[in-house]
């Protein structure tokens, strides 16, 4: 992998063709009182949000975690992360799934403060002043070097008066053009009592299914390399991240789009549009040099730790 590539690149900028496994129709996220995300393109084109920034957030997490093993995948065995597990000792959490990595209820809020200590002892002196991000990013880099990737906000009072935030260096969503509606419906049927109360889940229940078709569905991929440079990591550490960033990516591109029952796609193209020249490794060339860049930063790690919940 060529690294020095991307030396005083503001962004990596990456792009991938999708299309549905099977037919033509696809079923977009959905938001509480909305629905499907529609909105009218620059040009005029009916546009729909397929899978949101912040959902899309967590499936380049899912990517890296094996559930059967309850652990990283093969490749990523090393990086460090925080394990919550129950009074007896099994497994509950960690802070590669919680949704707030490492703000966590499960990981600061219990009886063991372990974790909430160490942050307060490293990072309560930042309650004025500006906030020091490198010394932030080092902390979280030694605790769940994933995070930083992911983002982080560290919202108790008692830590810099919960003013430490780390935006998304990754950052991703997918778009479809050009929309139309593929409306649908169904029964669910009652063969025994078809009149029956539905509001106790007897009856027969009609209801209506709303999917989409398009010509053009695209996943964006954006790598904020300047803000990783800001934070002042080693060259070792910044490759790592920059390899798992590139991991991620190739990783959901394979298996992780099946997003909902009725949205399972397929990459068709994968291409770099900002700096065009660089050329994205294919997932066999991560997964091959992954393990020595997480040896060559393991000095940075604190390793597993485990937490206690309640405690």
């Amino acid at each position: 992998m060529n690294f020095d590539a991307l030396n005083n690149q503001p962004r990596l900028l990456i792009e991938a063709d999708l299309q549905p496994v099977q037919g033509t129709r696809f079923q977009p996220t959905g938001f509480p009182d909305l629905g499907a995300a529609e909105y009218d393109g620059p040009d005029g084109q009916r546009m729909l949000l397929v899978e949101s920034a912040q959902s899309m957030a967590n499936r380049l997490e899912e990517v890296c975690w094996d559930k059967v093993a309850n652990d990283w995948v093969t490749t990523l065995l090393g990086l460090p992360l925080v394990r919550v597990t129950d009074n007896a000792g099994a497994p509950l959490t960690n802070s590669v799934l919680e949704s707030h990595r490492l703000n966590s209820p499960y990981i600061l809020e219990g009886k063991d403060k372990s974790v909430f200590d160490l942050l307060k002892a490293e990072l309560a002196d930042m309650e004025m002043g500006m906030v020091n991000i490198r010394r932030l990013a080092e902390v979280v880099f030694r605790l769940d070097t994933n995070a930083l990737l992911h983002g982080l906000f560290l919202a108790k009072k008692e830590l810099a008066g919960g003013r430490l935030r780390l935006p998304r260096v990754l950052s991703a969503f997918i778009e479809a053009e050009d929309i139309r509606v593929a409306q649908s419906g169904g029964v669910k049927n009652d063969s025994v009592n078809p009149s029956g109360d539905t509001g106790k889940g007897f009856g027969n229940v009609p209801f209506s299914r709303t999917e989409y078709t398009a010509p053009r569905i695209t996943a964006y991929f954006n790598l904020d390399l300047a803000q990783l440079r800001g934070f002042g990591l080693p060259d070792a550490s910044r490759n790592l991240l920059i390899a798992l960033t590139m991991f991620k990516i190739r990783r959901f591109l394979r298996d992780g789009l099946r997003l909902r029952t009725a949205c399972d796609l397929e990459a068709r193209e994968v291409r770099v549009t900002r700096p065009d020249t660089f050329v994205l490794p294919e997932l066999e060339t991560l997964e091959a040099q992954l393990p020595a860049l997480i040896q060559a930063a393991s000095g940075a790690f604190a390793g597993v730790t485990t937490v206690r919940f309640p405690g």
